[in-house]
């Protein structure tokens, strides 16, 4: 991997991270692309444990952006455990229900771990879910009722969105693309959907990049300067994304991203199919 393509490869993290269109599609799709070559030139494909780590940089955007919140509801979960009269408040709550929600990813990030570092990143499936997804996000717009705020959230808010972060496992699906549909479909507002969503990723993505990075897949492990300077673009642009798309999401539906990823889907299988792009690599 060179300097340039560590940049860019930072960049496309922190631009698609937190919208729901798939950052993992899209670092797969765009060396594709540009036909770069990694680990002795075998493959397009930058590996599962470079996008595991290089997430930490949106993550640490995140933490950043939301440190207040998760400052109330650490100190209120911990409060909590030894006076009654915190339980009631909505920082506690949340302390639980981020737990509830990030155990099935944990699980089913351990069981299949092998097919997600291999056969789930190939572009065939990437352009199939992203369509998919998109379907499933329109309808998700379509019959949401999108009248419930934040402190509204409750245990099975928590299960349902849960579940779904898990999906996100299958590149192309997007971690907030699955769990602002399941915040959607559960009666959320835009807001506290990606609220939530945003929330809950942070131990999700802490814990795989950590593994990761201790226990790099078949690809071997990303070299550390390159991929430190990724995770420095990734934060950046990350906080940037973050201040934009909540923004717009305080007026404006997901349809935008919507069309996004069917028109993506659709031109990556036409590529696919023209031989422009090889899936095998």
């Amino acid at each position: 991997m060179s300097l340039l393509q560590a940049i860019i490869l930072g960049i496309v993290q922190g631009l698609t991270e937190f919208l729901p269109i798939s950052s993992t599609a899209h670092l797969r799709i765009v060396p594709a692309l540009a036909d770069w070559h990694f680990y002795h030139g075998t493959t397009n494909d930058p590996g599962a444990p470079f996008t595991a780590v290089v997430q930490l940089g949106t993550t640490a955007a995140l933490v950043l952006y939301f440190w207040r919140e998760l400052l109330h509801v650490t100190v209120a979960w911990f409060r909590g455990i030894v006076d009654s009269s915190v339980r009631g408040t909505l920082e506690y709550k949340l302390g639980w229900y981020l737990i509830l929600a990030t155990i099935p990813v944990g699980v089913f990030g351990l069981i299949f771990s092998d097919q997600i570092t291999t056969g789930a990143r190939n572009l065939w499936l990437i352009a199939s879910t992203l369509i998919a997804l998109a379907v499933v996000l329109w309808w998700a717009e379509r019959v949401g009722s999108r009248d419930r705020v934040e402190e509204e959230l409750n245990a099975k808010d928590a299960a349902v969105v849960g579940t779904a972060q898990a999906l996100a496992l299958i590149p192309g699906a997007s971690r907030s693309g699955t769990t602002i549909t399941a915040g959607l479909f559960r009666g959320l507002t835009r807001e506290a959907a990606a609220r939530f969503s945003f929330l809950l990723s942070i131990p999700a993505v802490v814990l795989s990049g950590a593994y990761e990075a201790i226990n790099p897949g078949k690809g071997g492990k990303p070299g550390a300067g390159l991929t430190g300077i990724a995770v420095v673009f990734a934060f950046i642009v990350g906080l940037a994304a973050i201040h934009w798309l909540m923004r717009w999401l305080s007026n404006h539906s997901t349809f935008v991203f919507i069309y996004y990823r069917i028109g993506l889907g659709v031109l990556l299988i036409v590529l696919l199919s023209l031989g422009t792009i090889d899936a095998t690599k």
